[in-house]
């Protein structure tokens, strides 16, 4: 029995991930940047994150860099086939320290941290599983679609007088 199709990897790991630990923002405020590079292709991310006007933007993009080379370094993917499936923020430790104030007084200051989590997964391993393991079902039936073009013609059919 001669096998038609190429072998299917499905063990193939296809997601590489940065995390970056201890940073000094709030996760509000990262999680506003994050939202608006998930699902996207790398270069595309890159370009974003370059032109926003936020200081989120570069602790983000250092990690999306670095996600980038380890995929590159682990997988050997090309970079212009990844795309950022899961990026998420959590909230880290905040520093708490006492400023002192008039009359003896002491006033809290919080310093929040959070956790970034940039996943990146390459989608030309997605396209050699899926194209080489599908195939037709034989109960399925192939229909032709059949456009007509004179309808839409210049000849007048559907002129308006």
């Amino acid at each position: 029995m001669v096998n038609r199709y190429p072998p299917v990897v499905r063990n193939k790991k296809t997601e590489v991930y940065a995390l970056g630990r201890h940073i000094s923002l709030s996760a509000n405020k990262a999680r506003r940047v994050v939202d608006q590079i998930r699902g996207r292709s790398y270069e595309e991310t890159l370009m974003i994150l370059e032109l926003m006007p936020y200081r989120a933007c570069y602790p983000i993009f250092k990690l999306v860099y670095s996600a980038a080379a380890n995929a590159s370094y682990n997988m050997g993917s090309n970079e212009a086939n990844l795309v950022i499936s899961k990026a998420e923020v959590n909230e880290g430790t905040t520093a708490k320290k006492l400023k002192p104030r008039a009359r003896g007084r002491s006033f809290p200051i919080k310093r929040t941290t959070c956790h970034i989590t940039i996943v990146v997964k390459d989608i030309s391993f997605d396209e050699v599983v899926l194209f080489s393991s599908l195939k037709k079902p034989r109960w399925k039936k192939e229909y032709t679609t059949l456009v007509y073009d004179d309808v839409y013609s210049s000849e007048g059919v559907w002129d308006k007088k």
